[in-house]
């Protein structure tokens, strides 16, 4: 193998330590065997070690705990393969989650071992601060939660195939955590957003899966869905939970097969595409009231990022803001804007119900009324009065269209059909008024 690689072992049954110490050994590994996780993980915090083999039952603290104070202390993760008995599955599948590169279950096959071992040192290259490396244009942001999701987005950049769930409260940018990972894992091939919430319910199914020639009224020609469309790229099905429950069972069905048939059609077309999906709404509360397929919701979960709102990541909020008054700046030079000392301390003691987006937005008007190097973020005292009475009409809205979502537990369509409006105009109200799942608690 040329120079050895070195391998961290953790495992406290003396037997099979023993065991797969030597036969590492004798397969070209250098191998430092630790028996208690404390030890392994103060092996692990030191420079040398390039693979960790973990077990996930240990003596003093479990493979779970320990990968997660690893994560806690920094961000350039050894490949870490875990072992794991047969009850404890569902651990295995959370360390994944949390970005180990695979697990094996007992009784272990060693050849097995071997194998991914073999695989990780291939491909691994050498350990990097993910910090670093990421452009300044590309970052998320400088807040721990989000330097955390940019390290995630590595990882799962290494398991194309597999379907990311995209959590998180209205405007926090789940569609540019989306496209942050198309960059990391297939920046060439497509990227197809789509909003579940935003299209009528007749048009989805075409949307999504495309239709044959003559499949309906008005099919002139062929339509490919937009899974054929992202090709071997990332599809992005905003809103996922208020997709008709008709169509959860087409979905689901194409996210087991890797295969759909488009409207009017026979024959399978294979499925290349990565599929991520974000919503707002809490799904698992939406399986128990019988509105999200339970099957299709472990199927689409299979990964999870969850965003924090920008209320819990305060140290974005001025990063956010210098940033996107350069972007606004660099498009129109004559409302080139700079923060001030007040203007900073205003934006820090916001609540921003709208997160990322409603900063965008406040900034965005702020560089547009401002004159000079200033912004105004706060008005003079008539605008102040014009301002009053919009927010209260905007405020009688919103209390309007959330006391109709309480009242149809959310369900697009009968909410539309409530309030008068189309499923795309209620959309686009949710989404500016920054409503959620959340709105109706405490």
């Amino acid at each position: 193998m040329g120079d050895m690689t070195r391998v961290c072992l953790i495992e406290d049954d003396a037997i099979m330590g023993e065991a797969l110490v030597e036969r590492l050994t004798l397969e070209g590994f250098a191998v430092d065997w630790r028996r208690t996780g404390r030890a392994g993980l103060a092996a692990l915090r030191e420079t040398g070690v390039e693979l960790a083999v973990i077990d996930v039952n240990l003596p003093d603290l479990s493979g779970i705990a320990l990968f997660e104070r690893l994560i806690a202390s920094r961000v350039d993760l050894l490949p870490t393969l875990f072992i794991t008995g047969y009850g404890t599955i569902e651990d295995a599948v959370r360390l994944l989650k949390l970005g180990a590169a695979d697990y094996l279950t007992k009784p272990l096959d060693p050849g097995a071992l071997i194998d991914k071992l073999r695989a990780l040192a291939a491909t691994s290259a050498p350990r990097r601060d993910v910090r670093q490396e990421v452009s300044e244009h590309e970052r998320l942001g400088i807040s721990p939660a989000m330097c955390r999701i940019e390290a995630e987005l590595d990882r799962l950049a290494r398991h194309p195939q597999t379907p990311v769930l995209i959590s998180g409260e209205s405007g926090v940018g789940k569609e540019v955590v989306a496209r942050a990972l198309h960059r990391r894992q297939c920046p060439q091939a497509p990227f197809v957003a789509v909003n579940c919430a935003a299209l009528p319910e007749t048009l989805i199914e075409a949307e999504l899966f495309g239709h044959e020639r003559g499949a309906f009224t008005g099919a002139e020609r062929r339509r490919p869905g937009v899974f054929e469309q992202a090709g071997a790229g990332v599809l992005f099905l905003d809103e996922i939970g208020d997709m008709p429950l008709a169509l959860q069972s087409r979905l689901l069905r194409v996210v087991q097969s890797r295969q759909l048939t488009r409207i009017g059609g026979v024959e399978p077309v294979e499925v290349g595409a990565r599929l991520v999906c974000a919503t707002h709404r809490d799904l698992a509360a939406l399986v128990r009231a019988g509105h999200f397929r339970e099957d299709l919701y472990y199927r689409v979960r299979v990964l999870e990022i969850a965003i924090p709102p920008l209320r819990e990541r305060p140290e974005d909020i001025l990063w956010l803001a210098e940033r996107f008054l350069a972007e606004h700046g660099a498009r129109f030079p004559d409302e080139r804007r700079r923060l001030e000392a007040a203007d900073r301390q205003w934006l820090l003691n916001q609540p921003w119900p709208g997160n990322v987006r409603e900063l965008q937005h406040t900034l965005e008007r702020a560089c547009i009324l401002g004159q000079g190097e200033r912004l105004r973020l706060r008005s003079t005292d008539t605008a102040l009065a014009e301002t009053s009475l919009r927010q209260q009409t905007e405020a009688g809205e919103r209390a309007t269209i959330l006391a109709a979502l309480v009242e149809q537990d959310y369900r697009m369509t009968q909410t539309a059909a409530r309030l008068g409006i189309s499923r795309k105009t209620l959309w686009q109200k949710m989404k500016r008024y920054g409503l959620s799942r959340t709105e109706d608690a405490g």
